[in-house]
C-alpha cells in the first residue's frame, strides 16, 4: 500500500481525536485524577436486574428511555463503578415506567423533581440570574439545579442569585461556591496561534465537501480568522464557522492546504498518538480524559448536561459539564473516552489543575451537526508508511 508522506509540521496539527482502549493504559496513569462517589439511593434491590453496560452504550440506553418516559423522566446517569445506567422517575408514577426502566435493564430511581419542573427552574434563572461568573445545569444524582458562582459573585449579585434560587422552592436547586472565576481558557492536543491568542486543536474532520479541517472553540474562532501551528508563524487553517457566545462555543476550520492529511488521532505527547473511533454523547457519570497544550492530560467525570455558563463576555447554552480541570491555552482541546469515543471541545471554566474546579466543553455531536462536518479524514489514507512521519510525533 502506498502512502503520501505527512510534513512534521501538518503532523503536529494533526494531533486530535479519542482515544483507543490499548492507549487507555498509556494515558490515565499521567492523568490527573479527579473523582467523586455519590450516594444515589438507589438501593440494591432496584440493581439486582439492572444490566451492565458500557460507557459508550449508556447514552443509547438514556436516549431510548427518557423518549418512552416522557413526562415521567427526569433525568439519568452512568453509575461508572456498577456499570449501569440509573434512570430518574418523577415521584406520581403508577408502576409503568419504573417497570420500562427495568425492563431495558437499567435501574430505576423515585424522585422528587421532574425534568419539566427542573428545566422550568433553569429558564427562572436565566431570566432573573444570569449574572457573570455564574453557571447552572441538572444534576441528576441529586434531582437538583447545581448553581455555580465564581469569586466574582459578591454583594448584590450574590443577593441576586441567592434569591432566585430560594424561589425554585425546596429541593429543587443549590449553590455551590467556585474557588476560581470563569472563563474561556483561551491561550493550549497541540498548540494553534492566532491574533495574538493561543488555543488547543480539538479533532480533526472532513467538510461536506470533503475538504479537511479540524474543530476548536468557537470563542477561538471570533478572536483570529487565521491560525497557525507557529507563534507568529505563517497560517495553516482558516475559520469558516464560529458560534461564541450564544448556542455553544465551536469553530470550524479548513487547512489552507486541502492536500493535508488529517490523521484522525490525539497528540498525547511524547511522541504518542492514538487513534480516533468515533463521535459520541456525553452521559452525567461518564469518564473522560482531556487533552490541552498547556496542562497535558487530565480525566474525571461528566457531571452535568445541557450547562449553561455564563462569561464575562456572554452567556453560552448546551455545554457538557464537568470535574475535569483545565487552564488558559487548553480552549478547544478535545474531551474523549478511554473506548475511543470523542466527546466534547474544552470550552472554559475555573480553577486550575492544581486546585481542581469545573471546566465546560462543547458537545462534538452538536458542533458535528451545526458545521456539517464528520470525524476523521474520510477517505484519506491515516497510514505512516515506511516513508511517512508518525502524526502527531512532534508534539
Amino acid at each position: 500500500m502506498s502512502h503520501r508522506r505527512i510534513s512534521k509540521s501538518k503532523a503536529i496539527l494533526a494531533g486530535a481525536g479519542a482515544v483507543g482502549v490499548a492507549a487507555a493504559a498509556i494515558l490515565l496513569p499521567n492523568a490527573n485524577a479527579s473523582q467523586s462517589g455519590t450516594d444515589d439511593g438507589a438501593g440494591d434491590g432496584a440493581r439486582q436486574n439492572a444490566k451492565t453496560v458500557s460507557a459508550a452504550s449508556a447514552p443509547e440506553l438514556v436516549a431510548r428511555l427518557s423518549s418512552q418516559l416522557g413526562e415521567e423522566y427526569a433525568g439519568a446517569y452512568y453509575d461508572a463503578q456498577k456499570k449501569q445506567v440509573v434512570v430518574n422517575v418523577a415521584d406520581g408514577d403508577d408502576g409503568e415506567s419504573t417497570a420500562r426502566v427495568r425492563d431495558a435493564g437499567a435501574v430505576a430511581r423515585s424522585v422528587q423533581n421532574s425534568m419539566g419542573e427542573l428545566r422550568s427552574a433553569t429558564g427562572t434563572l436565566s431570566r432573573d440570574a444570569t449574572i457573570p461568573g455564574t453557571a447552572w445545569a441538572v444534576d441528576p444524582r441529586t434531582n437538583q439545579i447545581l448553581v455555580t458562582a465564581d469569586t466574582t459573585v459578591t454583594g448584590e449579585r450574590w443577593d441576586t442569585l441567592e434569591s432566585t434560587v430560594r424561589s425554585l422552592g425546596d429541593g429543587v436547586a443549590r449553590i455551590q461556591k467556585s474557588a476560581g472565576e470563569f472563563k474561556p481558557f483561551l491561550e493550549g492536543g497541540d498548540a494553534i496561534f492566532g491574533g495574538g491568542a493561543r488555543c488547543s486543536l480539538g479533532f480533526n474532520v472532513t467538510t461536506q465537501d470533503g475538504t479537511p479541517g479540524f474543530l476548536t472553540a468557537g470563542h477561538c474562532g471570533v478572536a483570529a480568522e487565521q491560525w497557525s501551528e507557529d507563534q507568529n508563524g505563517a497560517p495553516v487553517g482558516t475559520v469558516q464557522a464560529a458560534t461564541f457566545p450564544g448556542d455553544g462555543d465551536f469553530a470550524l476550520l479548513t487547512y489552507d492546504d486541502p492536500a493535508t492529511q488529517a490523521p484522525s488521532e490525539v497528540d498525547v505527547g511524547n511522541g504518542q498518538t492514538v487513534p480516533i473511533s468515533q463521535a459520541g454523547e456525553a452521559a452525567v457519570g461518564l469518564e473522560v480524559i482531556r487533552m490541552g497544550s498547556t496542562t497535558g492530560l487530565a480525566d474525571g467525570t461528566v457531571t452535568g448536561l445541557g450547562a449553561t455558563v455564563n462569561y464575562a463576555e456572554g452567556s453560552v447554552s448546551g455545554l457538557i459539564q464537568t470535574n475535569v480541570c483545565a487552564e488558559p491555552g487548553d480552549s478547544g482541546g478535545p474531551l474523549f473516552t478511554a473506548d475511543g469515543t470523542a466527546i466534547g471541545l474544552t470550552s472554559g471554566g475555573s480553577g486550575d489543575c492544581t486546585s481542581g474546579g469545573e471546566t465546560f466543553f462543547q458537545p462534538v455531536t452538536t458542533t458535528l451537526a451545526a458545521v456539517g462536518a464528520e470525524i476523521g479524514a474520510g477517505g484519506a489514507d491515516q497510514g505512516g508508511g515506511e516513508e511517512g512521519v508518525e502524526a502527531g510525533s512532534g508534539h
